[in-house]
């Protein structure tokens, strides 16, 4: 067993029992580790606050790791961002449990992942101190294949369509997994940007629905196993 401090970002926390939970953490030492915290529901002194646990908050933690595949436990934890907007605003609590609810998914690895870990970090931050969010989980997913292995291949992106299997752009559109049309001009206003030029494109609600569903197609077909996030339904009612 080891005792390890690093940065963590909480992806999930599930009740267990009365008064305990289970929650998962993305670390930036050691990747994904799960920890059961006892008691942290009924404590009132505990060095522990439920509060700690909710979706994507940023903490230092210093945990016990076993590496036996069993659940760790965290000894302390203090959280180093202090979100200022995103549990008072509604679009952005949204926004972060269904990113949350995405990255608990696709994310397994226990291993560092440095790169992987500072645009999480970054990107939250980003979102609780700016305004115009409406896209950014848009944006926020499609970045994200850069570290996963799949963003988009813009060579030739004058071409007719993208391929979603491929990642590439191509002049074959009688494919039935290609993108084209309004799709694709919608789909590549997002290529290329980062969060900072978010505010300089527009999309009409049901463009956002549209490309919205071609990204997760498009993470269907690279990730073994993804499945649409239950909280794409709650995250479409806001929007709407």
């Amino acid at each position: 067993m080891a005792i390890v401090t690093t940065p963590a970002i909480v992806f999930s926390a599930i009740k267990y029992g009365d008064t305990s939970l289970i929650v998962k953490c993305f670390t930036a030492a050691e990747g994904v580790k799960s920890y059961l915290i006892r008691g942290v529901l009924k404590s009132k002194k505990g060095k522990l606050k439920p509060a700690y646990f909710q979706p994507l908050t940023q903490l230092s933690i210093t945990a016990s790791h076993n590496n036996k595949g069993t659940l760790n436990s965290i000894r302390d934890a203090q959280v180093t961002h202090h979100y200022d907007t995103i549990y008072i605003s509604i679009v952005k609590q949204t926004i972060v449990l269904f990113l949350s609810e995405v990255l608990s998914g696709i994310i397994k690895e226990e291993e560092e992942n440095q790169s992987l870990y500072n645009y999480i970090e970054t990107a939250l931050i980003w979102l609780d101190t700016h305004n115009s969010v409406s896209n950014f989980h848009l944006l926020f997913l499609l970045n994200l294949t850069r570290y996963l292995g799949f963003y988009p291949d813009t060579t030739d992106s004058d071409a007719m369509a993208f391929n979603l299997v491929e990642g590439n752009f191509t002049h074959l559109t009688y494919d039935k997994l290609v993108i084209t049309g309004d799709e694709l001009v919608q789909f590549k206003k997002l290529l290329g940007i980062n969060f900072d030029a978010i505010h300089t494109i527009s999309f009409s609600k049901n463009e956002r629905q549209t490309i919205l569903k071609t990204i997760i197609r498009y993470f269907e077909l690279h990730l073994d196993g993804f499945k649409t996030p239950k909280s794409l339904e709650v995250l479409e009612t806001v929007f709407n």
